[in-house]
């Protein structure tokens, strides 16, 4: 099977689970809010609680329809002067105007599409800790996901070193500006970085069960049908889509769950997911990997959820769960 997914993705999978990866994550987008209300207002439109942190914190949170239905998960980094927002790809000119439609004119802010003037880099596996030590960022090491810090290294200065790789696995976001892509890029390569493509990543987002715009995240489903708890605050006061979400944890509405599932053969994303003649759900991602066939869907709550047997089509399958989400009720 490792031969049909080519050496260098067998590479790049192995330094995640030994060593690190580089991921060139700057065709995500990257929005800067700024001015007096910054803090309020990303509180106001979206899931998790901004209130709460300080400076060089973090987190991911959700915009949501009023509806409930998701549209991206970002992550988020506030800053003293701004927040920076780490949006999906193709996605940070949708959230401008989603974003802009609901300042009001009384309040204080600023939006900025900063994502063509900035670069970003995510080192991705359990070694991570010792290249950010040779980048002196090593006071980053054992903080909180989405804690954050502006370095000078290697004489290139402005570098925004950030917890977490953007997956369950060990790592670091980079931000920095986009001149200084090519030279940090080198640097990382003779510390010891294995270059992961974007296939690669796919492959492991979709191991991981990171949800992506399209394909896990469309306005079918709400967020906790993908299983972003962590990403969410049932403390908090109103924001957009609030009134549905909560609904839908109180009387433990939801209907769907998204899963893993080990495949037998290849299949086709949009494909349905049955169990016998009954109609359960539907296949949202596949991929090969170096272990066999795997894909994501979303499976009704009612037929049960790990290590069920379902078809879609001629295909067997079995699901799982995966890292990056969770279907347990959070204790509130």
């Amino acid at each position: 099977m490792e031969s049909s997914i080519g050496n260098q993705q067998i590479a790049a999978m192995r330094a995640v689970e030994s060593k690190f990866a580089l991921y060139d994550r700057s065709h995500w987008g990257l929005i800067k809010i700024t001015d007096r209300d910054c803090l309020r207002f990303l509180h106001n439109q979206s899931t998790n609680n901004f209130l709460s942190l300080q400076p060089g914190q973090g987190c991911d949170t959700i915009f949501v329809t009023p509806t409930g239905r998701t549209i991206d998960l970002v992550t988020a980094y506030v800053h003293d002067d701004a927040i920076i927002i780490l949006v999906s790809p193709k996605r940070h000119k949708f959230l401008m105007e989603w974003l802009d439609k609901y300042i009001f004119f009384a309040d204080k802010i600023q939006l900025n599409d900063i994502t063509e003037s900035n670069a970003i880099f995510n080192l991705i596996g359990p070694g991570s800790d010792e290249l950010v030590t040779k980048l002196g960022a090593e006071t980053l090491i054992g903080k909180p996901y989405g804690t954050h810090q502006v370095f000078s290294s290697q004489g290139l200065e402005d570098l925004c070193f950030c917890v977490g790789s953007g997956l369950a696995i060990p790592g670091y976001t980079m931000i920095f500006p986009v001149a200084h892509k090519n030279s940090m890029q080198e640097i990382l390569l003779e510390y010891g970085a294995v270059k992961m493509s974007e296939n690669t990543w796919s492959m492991l987002r979709i191991l991981q069960g990171r949800p992506m715009p399209d394909q896990e995240i469309t306005e079918e489903y709400n967020p906790l049908e993908v299983g972003l708890w962590n990403a969410i605050s049932f403390n908090k006061g109103c924001y957009i889509g609030q009134e549905t979400i909560t609904r839908l944890n109180t009387y433990k509405g939801v209907k769907q769950k998204l899963w893993g599932i080990h495949l037998t053969a290849p299949t086709t994303p949009g494909s349905l997911i049955t169990i016998g003649q009954e109609k359960v759900g539907k296949l949202t991602s596949y991929t090969t990997t170096v272990d066999g066939h795997f894909g994501l869907g979303y499976i009704r709550t009612k037929v049960g959820g790990a290590n069920i047997k379902v078809e879609i089509g001629n295909v067997q399958g079995k699901t799982v769960k995966v890292p990056f989400i969770s279907h347990d009720y959070p204790k509130i």
